[in-house]
């Protein structure tokens, strides 16, 4: 196993709960191996939603089921080796939360079922063949980043009709399905796209850094692990830049970030313990058709909108799930 990734089991009770309903072979302890980019704190009330899921369905731990949790601390490199060792551990299935973690867990194993969660683009990324016939030990859920993306480009120029120039903040170097969608989008709207890399959150200040010298007008911040964890900071840095962004979760929001597009994830997490629960009850991978979205929140700050001498427009008001004041 690399040196930088951290192997943690998580304990006290994660699914410590009255038993709703007797599972399938009774006295069998299923394993559930769950892979995490960050520690688990980052994502307790995601772990949570799917916790609770799972108790709904008659998962206890200790009595039926138990849990392996491993996390690469953020080191890409350590990856490889928190899979593989998921794989040595004998798990029954895998959770790969992201598209990179559920990558890692499909090179380590062929056999083992794994079930993604937030993965923006499985069939082009390669992990299943298609959404219908997923194929192989790879089915889930999909949270269509392509599309999402887009749409929240939209979204940001219609809050802010005067931005020909948007920046937009990813944490890999080089284009990608995406970056090909937003900049297609971009120039449908009639905006410049200005991207703007950070692979660490010591990148960041430099990454506002460009923005200001390369006078953005707005940001759109997409999915990444690296950014959900340091939400508090980008919300921070995007008020003294003064460019107003656009986040991928409801949570940046909440954080202080003036606007989010993105599917529900809570409801990811809890659907993905569907997933497990049939899996661990006798279905192939191979026949569990791949989720998408179907419902999307448009969340907004008006405190932020304020702070930043914004008039969100009535219309786009009108259309929010939900307003911070």
């Amino acid at each position: 196993m690399e040196r930088r990734a951290f192997i943690g089991v998580l304990t006290g009770g994660l699914l410590a709960a009255p038993l709703a309903a007797e599972a399938q072979q009774p006295g069998k302890v299923y394993r559930i191996g769950i892979l995490l980019y960050y520690h688990a704190r980052a994502s307790q009330r995601l772990l949570d939603a799917f916790r609770q899921a799972l108790h709904e369905l008659g998962w206890v731990e200790g009595k039926n089921v138990e849990f392996d949790i491993l996390t690469a601390e953020g080191a890409p490199d350590g990856l490889p080796g928190i899979a593989a060792e998921l794989v040595r551990r004998r798990v029954d299935v895998i959770m790969g939360l992201e598209g990179r973690l559920t990558a890692a867990a499909k090179k380590a194993t062929s056999t083992i079922p794994i079930v993604m969660v937030t993965v923006g683009n499985p069939v082009g990324s390669g992990l299943v063949e298609s959404l219908a016939r997923p194929g192989g030990n790879i089915t889930g859920l999909s949270i269509m980043t392509v599309e999402v993306t887009a749409k929240s480009l939209q979204i940001l120029k219609e809050a802010i009709p005067r931005a020909s120039r948007v920046a937009v903040l990813q944490s890999w170097v080089g284009r990608s399905p995406v970056a090909k969608e937003v900049e297609s989008a971009a120039q449908t709207l009639g905006i410049q796209v200005q991207i703007v890399v950070a692979q660490s959150p010591e990148a960041l200040d430099e990454a506002f850094t460009s923005m200001i010298r390369g006078r953005s007008d707005a940001l759109l911040v997409h999915s990444d692990p690296m950014f959900f964890l340091n939400q508090t900071r980008l919300a921070e840095l995007a008020a003294k830049a003064r460019i107003p962004a656009i986040f991928s979760a409801a949570e940046y929001v909440r954080s202080g970030g003036l606007m989010s597009y993105a599917p529900n994830f809570l409801y990811n997490y809890r659907r993905a313990a569907v997933y497990v629960d049939k899996i661990l009850k006798g279905a192939k991978p191979a026949d569990l058709p791949v989720e998408q979205p179907t419902t999307f929140e448009l969340v907004i700050n008006l405190k932020t909108a304020k702070a930043l001498g914004l008039t969100i427009p009535p219309s786009l008001l009108g259309r929010a799930d939900e307003v911070i004041q």
